[in-house]
């Protein structure tokens, strides 16, 4: 069935208490309705955060009633994002949703507010339903470091693996990915992959098992690793893909969902709160995705923090 996997993410965090979400700029009909639906699905109470007239006049078109939730108004997108990424600081709301504004402006505010950082870089993973793939595929980072670096890919790597783990997976299987499955001194990603998997070795990132480089044919085929030789516990199963940059994730990513008809939903992770990043293109149940993967990850910050 389609769309299965988010589905059950979903119903996974309808059982939780729904976290109260700054929903950033919500001036057009789409960005609204898809933070409504989250609400009425009880996964998120929304705070609207910009200008009053602008958000009134995209629930008109919704026909949406707006007298049930909190609106702050603001003058414009930057202040927007400025006031929610202050409610976040005060733990006046658990999370930060995106609206009509562009990913940069948005991500900006959040990145240069201190308040919200912790040790880890902050990343970005798609949380993709392929339903020719039998689970959940996690790609990462495919909307926020560009080239990241190894240190970089560290925190990638454990930021995607804690997410893997708060929606149910005890030990998710990382491919470290590149176009080859083997080290070389002249493609840059397999040396980084050969470093990830010895840092995991020596305990430098836990809680999943690592292998690469992998080729993302001998990531998702055990056929294809089969007949290439490899023997591994992540060849063929893997849940986590790391790609080398923004552009090979960005692409992957858009592959499966408009040539396969993956549901795509994500999060980024690495600050204080979860952010919730839509795309206007999103469908509404890749926003509900999006939401629960949000829910689930700041109960399960909770629940390891007691």
């Amino acid at each position: 069935m389609k769309g299965r996997h988010h589905q059950d993410l979903v119903e996974k965090a309808r059982g939780l208490n729904p976290i109260r979400t700054a929903v950033v700029h919500p001036v057009d009909s789409v960005s609204l309705q898809g933070a409504i639906e989250a609400a009425r699905e009880k996964l998120i109470i929304p705070v609207l955060v910009g200008p009053e007239a602008k958000i009134r006049a995209a629930a008109q078109e919704a026909k949406i009633d707006l007298s049930l939730y909190q609106l702050i108004p603001t003058e414009h997108s930057h202040a927007a994002a400025a006031q929610a990424v202050a409610l976040a600081c005060d733990r006046k709301v658990e999370a930060l949703m995106k609206g009509s504004l562009h990913t940069d402006e948005f991500m900006a505010a959040i990145v240069h507010e201190e308040k919200l950082h912790t040790a880890r870089r902050m990343s970005h993973v798609f949380v993709i339903d392929c339903p020719d793939y039998p689970r959940l595929l996690f790609i990462t980072d495919a909307a926020i470091n560009i080239y990241p670096t190894l240190e970089d890919k560290i925190d990638i790597v454990q930021n995607a693996i804690d997410l893997a783990h708060s929606v149910g997976l005890e030990c998710p299987k990382v491919a470290i990915l590149s176009a080859v499955e083997t080290v070389s001194s002249k493609i840059k990603s397999t040396i980084d992959a050969a470093a990830l998997c010895k840092m995991a070795d020596r305990g430098q990132i836990t809680g999943g098992i690592l292998d690469g480089p992998l080729a993302f044919d001998n990531a998702v085929s055990v056929e294809a690793a089969r007949i290439k030789g490899i023997i591994s516990p992540v060849a063929g199963h893997a849940d986590i893909f790391v790609v080398p940059d923004l552009e090979a994730g960005n692409m992957l990513a858009k592959q499966l969902e408009y040539l396969a008809e993956a549901q795509i939903a994500g999060v980024v992770l690495g600050a204080r709160v979860p952010v919730i990043l839509t795309s206007r293109a999103d469908k509404t149940l890749a926003r509900l995705g999006s939401c629960a993967l949000a829910v689930l990850l700041a109960r399960h910050n909770t629940e390891m923090k007691s």
